[in-house]
């Protein structure tokens, strides 16, 4: 990194906050000071050089990897993508989680449908103990984060890359890591028809869901895991039709 700065201290919301972080680290890998390859300082590092805090920072890299700038590694961190390592791009509509339409949101978890169902029965055919443990580990995150009154975007990431993993299968990881932030419509969707009580309830909900696929994984019962896959999925795609129809911006 350049410099030692802080992001300007004064009264700016969380979500501008996590765009200018977006605009600094882009900017250093567009201008090759961030090297293709090159491990991202920590989050640690990052909140204390830039003066913000830990939810802004996974907010930022979540934004860089689904913008195909960034990719994570299990366990060791985040580093700069090769850019002629993507032959596969998402449309421009699509291109930024934080300002997808919801359409586009349908279209990606329709995607995902077709793909993570059946990464969830491979998971449970062929993980081992240590990434059984690590599923669990990544879905009990995802409590801690509900606890501390997060959103828990970048811990539910972690949770369906740890079952992509699981798959034995590196095109499965890869293809989460090439949808970063799409994996996860929640940190997208700010419509004044979703309350916070309905935020609450529905994350709740999820975390249930997540529940059953892990106990599908850990039970080696491929069958139930891809039930409890497809029954996560579909039941959070309904949920975004609904907020579309509600918002009267209806494409399917």
């Amino acid at each position: 990194m350049p410099d030692k700065q802080s992001l300007p201290k004064s009264r700016v919301q969380p979500a501008n906050l996590a765009e200018r972080v977006i605009a600094r680290l882009g900017g250093d890998i567009r201008r090759g000071r961030l090297a293709a390859g090159a491990k991202l300082p920590t989050e640690q590092a990052l909140t204390s050089k830039l003066g913000v805090s830990r939810a802004v920072v996974r907010e930022a890299v979540a934004a860089l990897r689904a913008d195909g700038l960034v990719v994570t590694r299990q366990g060791s961190g985040a580093y700069v993508a090769d850019p002629t390592a993507r032959p596969f791009r998402i449309a421009s509509s699509v291109k930024d989680p934080r300002q997808a339409a919801i359409g586009d949101i349908l279209d990606v978890m329709e995607l995902r449908l077709a793909v993570e169902v059946e990464a969830a029965a491979l998971a449970a055919q062929r993980a081992t103990r240590k990434q059984v443990v690590t599923i669990r580990t990544t879905w009990r995150a995802i409590d801690g984060a509900l606890r501390r009154g997060e959103g828990a975007v970048a811990e539910d990431f972690a949770f369906h890359r740890a079952i992509a993993e699981a798959t034995g299968n590196g095109q499965f990881p890869r293809f989460l890591e090439f949808l970063g932030g799409h994996v996860i419509p929640r940190q997208s969707v700010r419509l004044n028809v979703d309350t916070p009580a309905e935020r609450r309830t529905y994350l709740e909900r999820i975390q249930h869901e997540h529940g059953r696929i892990v106990a599908g994984i850990s039970d080696e019962d491929p069958a139930e895991a891809r039930r409890a896959m497809r029954e996560h999925l579909t039941r959070s795609l309904e949920r975004y039709r609904n907020l579309a129809g509600r918002s009267g911006n209806v494409r399917r």
